[in-house]
């Protein structure tokens, strides 16, 4: 685990990223106001001799966006070797679990999206030879619901989640656009050849855009090198609600 830790750290120096470390407390506030944000609900929380309500974190991303300047074509690009605390669902226990990962915040584009997801495989490269990194694009989800004119998106999210093609349907109601479009995206599970199956569904510019910057992505990981390892799943982030863009596991 050291030894991961060590290459973990060397690999986003090399990237330009710098250390970050913060206090094991944050302000309860900051969960209660971000808590769709969090895996679990269950925070520990304590007050202090001034009276102030702190928490144990369960999170290190929250901390950092909450310190990171917000300034037209400021970037921030930072990695961290935190422990954070957690409930256990299998025992419903807190747990405390070592967290080695990277933030990039501040005015992004497609240059730092993809370098972001470029070290996300070069990380599990580091880790061991047998991974998969899913891909998916929550923008041309939304564009695609959109232009279908489904209205419960919620619903639609849980079918692409859980793939669940029969309740897709339903929900789809004898809409064959609706059915053609989103049908395909839950049956995508594959390559660079998923890609072109995709296109032949889409029918807006904003879908088209959304494919080309995953096409882009694409392109560029199989270039370095991670083309076996990557597939694209648009199952990949539809039960976060704070995504916009490109997403992966």
């Amino acid at each position: 685990e050291e030894q991961a830790v060590f290459d973990l750290r060397k690999l986003y120096q090399n990237f330009g990223y710098m250390p970050y470390k913060m206090s094991r407390f944050e302000e309860y506030d900051l969960y209660v106001r971000s808590k769709d944000f969090l895996q679990s609900q269950q925070v520990i929380t304590f007050a202090d001799r001034s009276g102030k309500l702190l928490a144990l974190k369960p999170d290190v991303t929250l901390s950092i966006i909450k310190n990171a300047p917000d300034a037209p074509g400021c970037i921030q690009k930072l990695y961290y070797n935190e422990s954070v605390y957690r409930d256990d669902p299998a025992t419903h226990a807190m747990k405390e679990i070592m967290q080695c990962g990277l933030e990039c915040v501040g005015d992004l584009g497609s240059y730092e999206i993809a370098e972001v997801v470029l070290l996300a495989a070069k990380s599990l490269e580091v880790l061991g030879e047998n991974y998969v990194l899913d891909i998916s694009h929550m923008g041309l989800i939304m564009a695609v619901l959109e232009s279908c004119g489904i209205r419960n998106n919620r619903r639609a999210m849980e079918c692409l989640r859980r793939k669940n093609l029969h309740e897709l349907e339903t929900l789809c109601a004898g809409n064959q656009t609706a059915w053609e479009k989103l049908s395909a995206l839950l049956r995508c599970h594959g390559g660079a050849e998923q890609l072109d199956v995709i296109e032949k569904v889409l029918t807006t510019e904003t879908e088209k855009q959304a494919l080309a910057e995953l096409a882009g992505l694409w392109k560029l990981l199989d270039q370095a090198g991670y083309g076996d390892h990557v597939r694209l799943d648009f199952s990949v982030g539809t039960s976060m609600g704070y995504y916009s863009g490109v997403v992966f596991r």
